[in-house]
């Protein structure tokens, strides 16, 4: 009896897995499916909150100047009027016959500094900026003169 329990078991389980396989092989290529478009969702949710973080970082940057205290320093306020122009600096620097590091000397920053101004690969600070601009100012002669106190 025992044999035949097992082998009836057996041949249960062989047809309801025979029966039920057609089922489970839709059911697989739904989940791949459904898989394949939550990745998709999930890339897309993460491009809008990075577009979004850009874009909330730029209304900041426009309402910040708008929503700071009238009581600021007098140098800031000067600093902040103060537009830097890489090919005015390159330009100035040729016409009093400078090298970059001559300007830096000139500047009181690191040729480097220099370098990667003229470039555009950084912006200079309030503190430059207001050198800089006073640099800009200069002529030949008070440029060496200043070089050779240096």
């Amino acid at each position: 009896m025992n044999t035949f329990s097992n082998a009836f078991r057996a041949e249960v389980v062989r047809m309801a897995r025979k029966e039920l396989k057609p089922e489970l092989q839709g059911m697989r290529k739904a989940i791949t499916g459904h898989r394949s478009e939550i990745a998709a969702l999930k890339r897309e949710v993460k491009a809008l909150t990075s577009q979004l973080k850009a874009t909330q970082r730029q209304i900041n940057r426009t309402d910040a100047p708008k929503t700071k205290a009238p009581t600021e320093d007098v140098n800031l306020k000067k600093s902040r009027q103060i537009h830097f122009n890489a090919q005015a600096l390159i330009d100035k620097r040729a016409a009093l016959g400078l090298t970059q590091k001559q300007m830096a000397l000139l500047l009181d920053a690191s040729s480097l500094s220099v370098y990667k101004w003229e470039t555009g690969q950084v912006h200079p600070r309030a503190a430059q900026l207001e050198r800089i601009a006073g640099a800009l100012k200069l002529g030949k002669r008070e440029a060496v003169a200043r070089l050779n106190q240096q």
